[in-house]
């Protein structure tokens, strides 16, 4: 009885079952300790693996900034919290590029988490992601490969077990090649086999889907031909955006939600981006006559996304005669 006289140990009385009890005496004379020993053990991993499921919260009130004729809305609000219930099981395709936990800038963001709290924020947002798409809904999540800072980290393998998880179903990967190969400091063992660096300079973005990959109602499609075949090929070549020029310090070109946007969904078809940053995934989202949503928890961003918006509407009228 020593394990039950330890400090903070209260003794209650159980009832299990007769086989269960033989499991648990046979485990405990393998491992040479307590029958009670042992069945605190099961309980206490039963109960961390429990806490770390996923409560989706729709806590934080909705912070419309910019509505243009109810097709291409921005909100000023944390996904994680924000409600979106009026979206549940309505969305049709999100393209999303979530922070990478780089130490990039973002502003009130922490990017340069421990990398299990990265872990899980991302099955958080993707929890919460899979509750709002509807279920022939689709993801293109833009993800690097791995990331070397602050030691490896298998990033890409580690979301795409995460998604599965939470209850997303894998369809494909597309690598991303931005064709911008960075000068590196770090080789590593320089000309030796004792511990070269292999660094892959592409991203992926991964296709995910809800229920049905296969969509339940036929809309119109506006991809042509070559798009199609040049696009389902799996390997994209085209250069990354200048941040510099953007005003943001990771953003993606318009090239790739455009390409998402027409190869995976329908005109007129709900599209979500619950990262907007610079606002890209609209922009590609308003072109191709589509309604998008996009989700911003950064000021500044939210202030960028809606002046870049305003541009490219404006440019619009400006050429339509």
């Amino acid at each position: 009885m020593k394990y039950l006289k330890r400090e903070g140990i209260q003794e209650k009385r159980v009832r299990l079952d007769s086989r269960l009890i033989r499991k648990i005496e046979e485990l405990a004379f393998r491992e040479g300790v307590s029958f009670n020993f042992i069945l605190n053990k099961i309980l206490e991993e039963f109960l961390n693996k429990s806490s770390n499921d996923v409560s989706i919260s729709y806590e934080e009130s909705p912070n419309l900034v910019f509505n243009y004729k109810n097709r291409i809305q921005i909100y000023h609000n944390d996904f994680l919290k924000v409600n979106l219930q009026e979206l549940k099981g309505k969305v049709n395709l999100i393209i999303t590029s979530p922070p990478y936990n780089v130490g990039i800038e973002y502003g009130s963001f922490d990017d340069n988490r421990e990398y299990e709290d990265y872990l899980k924020f991302t099955k958080a947002w993707l929890s919460k992601a899979f509750d709002l798409l509807a279920d022939d809904g689709r993801m293109c999540l833009n993800v690097p490969l791995d990331k070397n800072k602050n030691g490896l980290r298998p990033v890409y393998a580690d979301i795409v077990k995460i998604a599965q998880e939470v209850g997303f179903k894998y369809q494909s990967t597309i690598i991303w090649n931005e064709q911008n190969i960075s000068r590196r400091t770090a080789w590593g063992s320089w000309l030796s086999a004792s511990a070269p660096y292999v660094i892959a300079p592409v991203e992926t973005i991964i296709l995910l889907y809800k229920k049905s990959w296969k969509r339940l109602n036929k809309g119109k499609s506006t991809i042509t031909r070559e798009e199609f075949i040049e696009w389902t090929n799996g390997l994209w070549s085209f250069n990354g955006e200048n941040r510099k020029r953007i005003g943001h310090p990771a953003p993606f070109p318009v090239e790739l939600p455009k390409r998402c946007i027409k190869l995976f969904s329908y005109e007129n078809d709900l599209v979500l981006d619950p990262f907007l940053g610079s606002g890209t995934t609209l922009i590609a989202a308003y072109q191709e006559n589509r309604i998008g949503i996009g989700i911003e928890i950064e000021k500044s961003y939210v202030d960028l996304a809606i002046e870049r918006l305003k541009k490219v509407i404006n440019q619009k009228f400006l050429f339509s005669d």
